[in-house]
């Protein structure tokens, strides 16, 4: 795998700075409180929700922020109502992206998103240049020092996991959307370990980087993940995980 899941194991492994979880708790509540708006307050009935409220336990926010978050999706106390956008654009190397925001000011965050991405090599592409290299897909990776490597193997086959692949450093389990609750019960209940799970869009290719290409490209990441507005980026960038710890470690 490339890209956002290398992206989101090294972000997890190297933890959450307090300045960046009261950012990450803001994207959460936006992402909660659009869920409940779109599809209703109830997780059961509502997978988005429930994959958000998932995360945001993963991310020990309090019960009632998230409580807050539903209600203010449905309507029963006031809050502030966001519209969701995507952009498609390109990083460097020819690496392919794609930025889901939610905002209130799209001529605002178009603005920002097209200025971060030309300030780091890259530009803003029209819609449809790029959607078509990803895949929607459930997505998980384990630390493969540290969990059973045959069991989650076993246990991802037997509830009809699409892929897996390891390396020494990781194993990624791909999977329907439609199955992603199902796989993640069955890890749960057997207490395997994950650093990354999630609804993901999975690039059906990759662009290798190494060097100055490479280091750009995770500052591009990071900024556009500091942006307010964006929930989520993919790449399709192929960068070994020895290089972007190299990077991220002489920061």
């Amino acid at each position: 795998m490339s890209g956002h899941s290398k992206w989101s194991s090294i972000k997890h492994k190297k933890g959450a700075a307090d300045a960046k979880r009261g950012k990450m708790f803001t994207k959460l509540i936006k992402e909660i409180t659009t869920a409940a708006r779109i599809g209703g307050g109830d997780p059961d009935t509502n997978a988005r929700l429930r994959v958000a409220v998932a995360q945001a336990k993963a991310e020990n926010m309090p019960k009632e922020n998230i409580e807050r978050a539903i209600k203010k999706g449905i309507g029963a106390i006031e809050g502030e109502s966001y519209e969701e956008y995507t952009y498609e654009g390109y990083g460097p190397g020819g690496v392919a992206i794609l930025i889901e925001v939610l905002t209130d000011n799209k001529k605002r965050t178009t603005a920002e998103i097209r200025h971060i991405l030309s300030r780091l090599n890259g530009n803003m592409g029209e819609a449809g240049c790029v959607s078509w290299m990803f895949n929607k897909k459930g997505y998980f990776a384990f630390d493969n020092k540290t969990t059973d490597e045959d069991k989650i193997m076993e246990l991802a086959l037997e509830s009809g996991a699409e892929d897996i692949s390891t390396d020494e450093n990781e194993i990624e389990v791909i999977t329907d959307v439609t199955n992603f609750d199902q796989i993640k019960k069955v890890f749960d209940t057997n207490n395997l370990k994950y650093s990354v799970a999630e609804i993901s869009m999975i690039p059906q290719m990759s662009v290798k980087l190494e060097g100055k290409n490479a280091e750009t490209m995770l500052k591009l990441m990071e900024m556009l993940e500091d942006s307010d507005d964006v929930q989520r980026v993919y790449a399709n960038f192929d960068i070994s995980f020895e290089e972007m710890e190299k990077i991220t470690s002489n920061r």
